[in-house]
Protein backbone atom coordinates (compact mmCIF):
# COMPACT_ATOMS: atom_id res chain seq x y z
CA UNK A 1 0.00 0.00 0.00
CA UNK A 2 3.29 2.31 1.02
CA UNK A 3 4.89 2.09 -2.38
CA UNK A 4 1.41 2.65 -4.32
CA UNK A 5 0.74 5.70 -2.41
CA UNK A 6 4.48 6.90 -3.20
CA UNK A 7 3.54 6.59 -7.11
CA UNK A 8 0.43 8.94 -6.69
CA UNK A 9 0.63 11.83 -9.18
CA UNK A 10 0.85 15.61 -6.69
CA UNK A 11 -2.96 16.24 -7.72
CA UNK A 12 -4.34 12.68 -6.17
CA UNK A 13 -2.19 13.40 -3.13
CA UNK A 14 -3.03 16.58 -2.79
CA UNK A 15 -7.00 15.67 -2.99
CA UNK A 16 -6.94 13.64 -0.25
CA UNK A 17 -4.66 15.90 2.40
CA UNK A 18 -5.72 16.51 5.76
CA UNK A 19 -8.49 13.99 5.26
CA UNK A 20 -7.37 11.70 8.29
CA UNK A 21 -10.31 9.86 9.69
CA UNK A 22 -10.95 10.37 13.56
CA UNK A 23 -11.14 7.11 15.11
CA UNK A 24 -13.50 8.37 17.75
CA UNK A 25 -16.03 10.75 15.35
CA UNK A 26 -15.21 9.13 12.06
CA UNK A 27 -15.28 12.87 10.75
CA UNK A 28 -13.32 12.96 7.64
CA UNK A 29 -11.11 16.05 7.80
CA UNK A 30 -8.04 17.08 10.29
CA UNK A 31 -9.18 18.73 13.19
CA UNK A 32 -7.58 22.20 13.90
CA UNK A 33 -5.60 22.44 17.15
CA UNK A 34 -6.83 25.94 18.29
CA UNK A 35 -4.39 26.19 21.09
CA UNK A 36 -1.63 27.29 21.92
CA UNK A 37 0.07 24.70 24.90
CA UNK A 38 -0.25 20.95 25.51
CA UNK A 39 -0.18 19.11 28.55
CA UNK A 40 2.86 17.77 30.56
CA UNK A 41 2.87 13.97 31.71
CA UNK A 42 3.38 13.87 35.54
CA UNK A 43 7.05 13.07 34.82
CA UNK A 44 7.43 16.13 33.06
CA UNK A 45 7.83 15.24 29.65
CA UNK A 46 5.79 15.82 26.49
CA UNK A 47 4.41 12.49 25.29
CA UNK A 48 1.94 14.25 22.07
CA UNK A 49 5.40 16.39 21.28
CA UNK A 50 4.00 19.67 21.50
CA UNK A 51 5.00 21.88 23.77
CA UNK A 52 3.56 25.65 22.70
CA UNK A 53 2.31 26.56 19.34
CA UNK A 54 4.88 28.94 18.75
CA UNK A 55 7.33 25.76 18.36
CA UNK A 56 4.67 23.15 17.04
CA UNK A 57 1.66 22.91 16.23
CA UNK A 58 -0.13 19.84 14.44
CA UNK A 59 -1.91 21.28 12.51
CA UNK A 60 1.01 23.26 11.33
CA UNK A 61 2.66 20.14 11.40
CA UNK A 62 0.44 18.60 8.57
CA UNK A 63 0.76 21.42 6.12
CA UNK A 64 4.74 21.67 6.62
CA UNK A 65 4.48 17.77 5.88
CA UNK A 66 2.24 17.84 2.87
CA UNK A 67 3.92 20.98 1.54
CA UNK A 68 7.70 19.17 2.20
CA UNK A 69 6.71 16.23 0.26
CA UNK A 70 5.07 18.19 -2.70
CA UNK A 71 8.49 19.66 -3.45
CA UNK A 72 10.63 16.72 -2.58
CA UNK A 73 12.44 18.22 0.53
CA UNK A 74 13.05 16.58 3.83
CA UNK A 75 11.54 19.04 5.92
CA UNK A 76 9.86 22.46 5.73
CA UNK A 77 8.84 25.59 8.24
CA UNK A 78 5.40 27.77 8.04
CA UNK A 79 5.57 30.99 8.17
CA UNK A 80 3.08 33.97 9.08
CA UNK A 81 3.82 35.51 6.15
CA UNK A 82 6.24 35.03 2.55
CA UNK A 83 8.12 38.02 4.20
CA UNK A 84 8.86 36.51 7.07
CA UNK A 85 9.67 33.50 5.44
CA UNK A 86 12.28 35.50 3.42
CA UNK A 87 12.95 37.72 6.58
CA UNK A 88 14.18 34.20 8.13
CA UNK A 89 15.98 32.68 5.39
CA UNK A 90 18.38 36.35 5.08
CA UNK A 91 18.42 36.78 9.17
CA UNK A 92 19.96 33.01 9.36
CA UNK A 93 23.24 33.92 7.21
CA UNK A 94 26.85 34.61 8.62
CA UNK A 95 27.31 38.18 9.46
CA UNK A 96 29.11 40.56 6.53
CA UNK A 97 27.59 37.94 3.90
CA UNK A 98 26.36 39.23 0.53
CA UNK A 99 23.65 38.14 -1.51
CA UNK A 100 22.27 38.07 -5.13
CA UNK A 101 19.05 39.13 -5.71
CA UNK A 102 17.47 39.28 -9.24
CA UNK A 103 16.74 42.49 -11.20
CA UNK A 104 13.46 40.98 -12.17
CA UNK A 105 11.56 40.41 -8.33
CA UNK A 106 8.94 40.65 -6.19
CA UNK A 107 10.11 44.19 -4.75
CA UNK A 108 9.78 42.88 -1.20
CA UNK A 109 12.94 40.94 -0.90
CA UNK A 110 14.37 44.31 -2.41
CA UNK A 111 12.68 46.45 -0.09
CA UNK A 112 13.49 43.92 3.19
CA UNK A 113 17.29 44.55 1.87
CA UNK A 114 17.70 47.87 2.10
CA UNK A 115 15.12 49.28 4.25
CA UNK A 116 15.61 46.42 7.21
CA UNK A 117 19.69 45.42 6.57
CA UNK A 118 21.19 48.58 4.60
CA UNK A 119 24.17 49.81 7.05
CA UNK A 120 23.87 46.11 8.69
CA UNK A 121 25.64 43.07 7.86
CA UNK A 122 24.55 42.11 4.60
CA UNK A 123 25.04 43.99 1.30
CA UNK A 124 23.52 43.19 -2.04
CA UNK A 125 23.20 42.90 -5.57
CA UNK A 126 20.70 43.08 -8.08
CA UNK A 127 21.99 40.60 -11.18
CA UNK A 128 19.97 39.86 -14.22
CA UNK A 129 19.47 35.62 -13.41
CA UNK A 130 18.86 35.23 -17.21
CA UNK A 131 22.53 35.88 -17.70
CA UNK A 132 24.81 32.97 -16.10
CA UNK A 133 27.87 34.80 -17.19
CA UNK A 134 26.60 38.27 -15.15
CA UNK A 135 25.77 36.15 -12.54
CA UNK A 136 28.72 34.65 -12.09
CA UNK A 137 30.65 38.27 -12.69
CA UNK A 138 28.99 39.33 -9.75
CA UNK A 139 29.89 36.52 -6.90
CA UNK A 140 32.53 37.36 -4.28
CA UNK A 141 33.96 35.74 -1.67
CA UNK A 142 31.34 36.39 0.88
CA UNK A 143 28.82 35.71 -1.09
CA UNK A 144 26.49 33.43 0.72
CA UNK A 145 23.14 32.78 -0.87
CA UNK A 146 21.96 33.74 -4.62
CA UNK A 147 18.22 34.49 -4.91
CA UNK A 148 15.79 33.58 -7.91
CA UNK A 149 12.62 33.97 -8.58
CA UNK A 150 12.03 31.85 -11.54
CA UNK A 151 9.24 32.71 -13.34
CA UNK A 152 9.99 36.21 -12.12
CA UNK A 153 7.31 39.07 -10.50
CA UNK A 154 6.14 40.77 -13.18
CA UNK A 155 8.05 40.25 -16.02
CA UNK A 156 7.80 36.60 -15.63
CA UNK A 157 11.48 35.72 -16.87
CA UNK A 158 12.78 32.21 -16.45
CA UNK A 159 15.89 31.23 -14.69
CA UNK A 160 18.11 27.97 -15.35
CA UNK A 161 17.51 26.63 -11.80
CA UNK A 162 20.32 23.89 -12.35
CA UNK A 163 23.41 26.59 -14.04
CA UNK A 164 22.35 28.77 -10.80
CA UNK A 165 22.85 25.74 -7.95
CA UNK A 166 26.25 24.48 -10.12
CA UNK A 167 27.77 28.29 -9.63
CA UNK A 168 26.13 28.49 -6.15
CA UNK A 169 27.84 25.24 -5.00
CA UNK A 170 30.77 25.82 -6.89
CA UNK A 171 31.10 28.96 -4.28
CA UNK A 172 29.42 27.70 -1.28
CA UNK A 173 26.72 29.67 -1.45
CA UNK A 174 23.21 28.63 -0.88
CA UNK A 175 20.51 29.06 -4.44
CA UNK A 176 17.44 29.69 -2.86
CA UNK A 177 14.01 29.74 -5.62
CA UNK A 178 10.76 31.72 -4.78
CA UNK A 179 8.33 29.28 -6.02
CA UNK A 180 5.39 30.60 -5.45
CA UNK A 181 4.47 31.17 -9.65
CA UNK A 182 4.90 28.21 -9.89
CA UNK A 183 3.67 26.08 -7.19
CA UNK A 184 5.18 22.47 -6.80
CA UNK A 185 2.68 21.05 -9.42
CA UNK A 186 4.61 23.02 -12.33
CA UNK A 187 8.27 23.05 -11.03
CA UNK A 188 10.21 21.12 -7.79
CA UNK A 189 13.27 23.53 -7.91
CA UNK A 190 15.24 21.34 -5.49
CA UNK A 191 15.25 18.82 -8.30
CA UNK A 192 17.00 20.78 -10.34
CA UNK A 193 19.62 21.60 -7.35
CA UNK A 194 18.05 24.32 -5.08
CA UNK A 195 18.73 24.57 -1.62
CA UNK A 196 15.80 26.09 -0.70
CA UNK A 197 12.66 26.43 -1.64
CA UNK A 198 10.42 29.58 -0.53
CA UNK A 199 6.63 30.14 -0.93
CA UNK A 200 3.88 32.71 -0.75
CA UNK A 201 1.10 30.50 0.68
CA UNK A 202 -0.97 33.03 0.55
CA UNK A 203 -1.11 33.24 -3.48
CA UNK A 204 -1.85 29.69 -5.19
CA UNK A 205 -1.08 27.27 -2.32
CA UNK A 206 -4.14 28.80 0.15
CA UNK A 207 -5.81 30.22 -3.17
CA UNK A 208 -9.01 32.02 -2.50
CA UNK A 209 -7.37 35.62 -0.98
CA UNK A 210 -8.14 35.01 3.04
CA UNK A 211 -5.12 33.40 4.31
CA UNK A 212 -1.89 35.34 4.90
CA UNK A 213 1.21 33.05 5.25
CA UNK A 214 4.65 31.74 3.70
CA UNK A 215 6.94 28.41 3.80
CA UNK A 216 10.53 27.60 3.66
CA UNK A 217 11.13 23.83 2.18
CA UNK A 218 14.99 22.56 2.59
CA UNK A 219 16.45 20.01 0.90
CA UNK A 220 17.34 18.56 4.18
CA UNK A 221 16.56 19.80 7.82
CA UNK A 222 20.51 20.92 8.74
CA UNK A 223 19.70 23.39 6.45
CA UNK A 224 16.43 24.20 8.15
CA UNK A 225 17.87 24.62 11.58
CA UNK A 226 18.65 28.20 11.88
CA UNK A 227 15.85 29.13 10.18
CA UNK A 228 13.78 27.54 12.26
CA UNK A 229 15.25 28.74 15.34
CA UNK A 230 14.92 32.13 14.17
CA UNK A 231 11.19 31.65 13.43
CA UNK A 232 10.91 30.07 16.98
CA UNK A 233 12.06 32.80 18.65
CA UNK A 234 11.17 35.37 16.83
CA UNK A 235 8.02 34.21 16.59
CA UNK A 236 7.06 34.32 13.18
CA UNK A 237 4.96 31.08 12.64
CA UNK A 238 1.69 29.99 11.03
CA UNK A 239 -1.36 30.29 13.09
CA UNK A 240 -3.38 27.09 13.28
CA UNK A 241 -6.28 28.55 11.24
CA UNK A 242 -4.36 29.51 8.80
CA UNK A 243 -2.67 26.65 8.24
CA UNK A 244 -6.14 24.63 8.53
CA UNK A 245 -7.35 27.27 5.52
CA UNK A 246 -4.48 26.68 3.51
CA UNK A 247 -4.64 22.78 3.60
CA UNK A 248 -8.30 23.05 2.49
CA UNK A 249 -7.28 25.30 -0.10
CA UNK A 250 -4.53 22.85 -1.48
CA UNK A 251 -6.51 20.03 -1.50
CA UNK A 252 -7.76 21.62 -4.88
CA UNK A 253 -4.46 23.38 -6.45
CA UNK A 254 -4.66 19.94 -8.85
CA UNK A 255 -7.50 21.37 -10.61
CA UNK A 256 -7.59 25.30 -9.74
CA UNK A 257 -3.79 25.61 -11.53
CA UNK A 258 -5.23 24.01 -14.73
CA UNK A 259 -8.21 26.49 -14.77
CA UNK A 260 -5.24 29.48 -14.08
CA UNK A 261 -3.02 28.55 -16.94
CA UNK A 262 -5.61 27.25 -19.27
CA UNK A 263 -7.35 30.81 -19.00
CA UNK A 264 -3.95 32.76 -18.97
CA UNK A 265 -2.88 31.24 -22.05
CA UNK A 266 -5.95 32.39 -23.86
CA UNK A 267 -5.87 35.75 -22.31
CA UNK A 268 -2.58 36.53 -23.21
CA UNK A 269 -2.80 35.54 -26.48
CA UNK A 270 -5.44 37.89 -27.05
CA UNK A 271 -3.46 40.41 -25.50
CA UNK A 272 -0.23 39.63 -27.93
CA UNK A 273 -2.50 40.51 -31.30
CA UNK A 274 -3.88 43.08 -29.88
CA UNK A 275 -2.75 46.85 -31.66
CA UNK A 276 -2.76 48.53 -27.80
CA UNK A 277 -0.31 45.74 -26.56
CA UNK A 278 3.07 46.78 -26.89
CA UNK A 279 4.32 43.05 -25.71
CA UNK A 280 3.14 40.55 -23.19
CA UNK A 281 5.32 39.15 -20.37
CA UNK A 282 4.27 35.06 -20.39
CA UNK A 283 6.66 31.77 -19.97
CA UNK A 284 3.61 30.65 -22.62
CA UNK A 285 4.80 33.18 -25.10
CA UNK A 286 8.52 33.30 -25.54
CA UNK A 287 11.02 32.62 -27.34
CA UNK A 288 12.28 28.77 -28.56
CA UNK A 289 15.40 28.87 -26.69
CA UNK A 290 13.40 30.18 -23.23
CA UNK A 291 10.74 27.35 -24.21
CA UNK A 292 13.87 24.17 -24.03
CA UNK A 293 14.69 25.89 -20.85
CA UNK A 294 11.32 25.68 -19.62
CA UNK A 295 10.70 21.83 -20.81
CA UNK A 296 13.61 21.47 -18.43
CA UNK A 297 12.45 22.18 -15.39
CA UNK A 298 8.71 23.05 -15.90
CA UNK A 299 5.42 21.39 -16.50
CA UNK A 300 3.65 24.51 -17.62
CA UNK A 301 2.96 27.96 -17.48
CA UNK A 302 1.35 29.26 -14.79
CA UNK A 303 -1.65 31.81 -14.68
CA UNK A 304 0.04 35.01 -14.22
CA UNK A 305 1.58 37.37 -16.62
CA UNK A 306 2.28 41.03 -17.49
CA UNK A 307 1.46 43.40 -20.69
CA UNK A 308 2.85 46.62 -21.52
CA UNK A 309 0.59 49.21 -22.72
CA UNK A 310 1.47 52.06 -25.65
CA UNK A 311 1.70 55.31 -24.61
CA UNK A 312 2.33 56.70 -21.00
CA UNK A 313 2.09 55.43 -17.09
CA UNK A 314 -1.24 57.35 -17.10
CA UNK A 315 -2.85 55.57 -20.32
CA UNK A 316 -1.72 52.25 -18.44
CA UNK A 317 -3.54 53.14 -15.58
CA UNK A 318 -6.77 54.43 -17.50
CA UNK A 319 -7.14 50.58 -18.55
CA UNK A 320 -7.47 49.55 -15.05
CA UNK A 321 -10.13 52.02 -14.46
CA UNK A 322 -12.40 50.80 -17.34
CA UNK A 323 -12.16 46.90 -16.20
CA UNK A 324 -15.26 45.64 -14.98
CA UNK A 325 -14.68 41.71 -14.28
CA UNK A 326 -10.81 42.51 -12.88
CA UNK A 327 -10.82 43.80 -9.57
CA UNK A 328 -8.01 45.90 -9.36
CA UNK A 329 -6.20 44.75 -6.16
CA UNK A 330 -2.71 43.69 -5.34
CA UNK A 331 -1.75 39.48 -5.30
CA UNK A 332 -2.46 36.33 -7.33
CA UNK A 333 -3.77 32.84 -6.84
CA UNK A 334 -6.89 33.63 -6.05
CA UNK A 335 -10.35 32.89 -7.82
CA UNK A 336 -10.64 35.95 -8.90
CA UNK A 337 -8.92 37.89 -11.57
CA UNK A 338 -6.98 41.07 -10.53
CA UNK A 339 -5.28 43.59 -12.83
CA UNK A 340 -2.48 46.14 -11.29
CA UNK A 341 -0.31 49.32 -12.48
CA UNK A 342 3.02 47.50 -10.39
CA UNK A 343 4.66 50.92 -11.11
CA UNK A 344 2.97 52.92 -8.90
CA UNK A 345 2.38 50.17 -6.51
CA UNK A 346 6.16 49.73 -6.41
CA UNK A 347 7.19 53.38 -6.52
CA UNK A 348 10.81 54.51 -7.22
CA UNK A 349 13.20 52.83 -7.58
CA UNK A 350 11.65 50.12 -9.40
CA UNK A 351 12.72 48.97 -12.59
CA UNK A 352 9.06 47.86 -13.52
CA UNK A 353 8.25 49.69 -16.39
CA UNK A 354 5.85 52.46 -16.36
CA UNK A 355 3.33 50.69 -19.28
CA UNK A 356 2.80 47.74 -17.85
CA UNK A 357 -0.19 46.10 -16.23
CA UNK A 358 0.46 42.80 -14.35
CA UNK A 359 -2.85 40.22 -14.67
CA UNK A 360 -3.18 37.47 -12.16
CA UNK A 361 -5.61 35.22 -13.96
CA UNK A 362 -8.54 33.59 -11.70
CA UNK A 363 -10.98 31.17 -12.47
CA UNK A 364 -13.62 32.89 -14.38
CA UNK A 365 -14.26 32.04 -17.68
CA UNK A 366 -11.61 32.92 -19.98
CA UNK A 367 -14.28 34.94 -22.74
CA UNK A 368 -15.33 37.09 -20.28
CA UNK A 369 -12.14 38.36 -19.15
CA UNK A 370 -10.95 38.95 -23.16
CA UNK A 371 -14.26 40.36 -23.19
CA UNK A 372 -13.04 43.01 -20.61
CA UNK A 373 -9.81 43.55 -21.53
CA UNK A 374 -11.06 44.50 -25.01
CA UNK A 375 -13.31 47.14 -24.12
CA UNK A 376 -10.79 48.36 -21.46
CA UNK A 377 -8.49 48.92 -23.85
CA UNK A 378 -11.09 50.60 -26.38
CA UNK A 379 -11.05 53.26 -24.13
Amino acid sequence: MMDFCMSLHPETLLAHAGTISDDASGALLHAPHFVTTFQRAGDGTYPGGYVYTRSGNPTRTLFEDTLARLEGGAACAAFSSGQAATMAILQSLPPESHVLIPESAYFGIGALLETVFSGKSLSYDRVDMTNLFIVKSKIRSETQLIWVETPSNPLCLISDINALAQLAHQNNALLVVDNTLATPLLQNPLKHGADLVMHSVTKYLSGHSDVLAGAVVAKDEALLSGIRQIQTLGGAVMDPFSAWLAMRGMRSLGARMRVHQESAHHVATFLAGHHRVKCVHYPGITSADVQTLISRQMSGYGGLFSFEVFGTAQDALAVTDRVKVFTRATSLGGTESLIEHRHSVEKPPTTTPPTLLRCAIGLEHPDDLIADLAQALAG
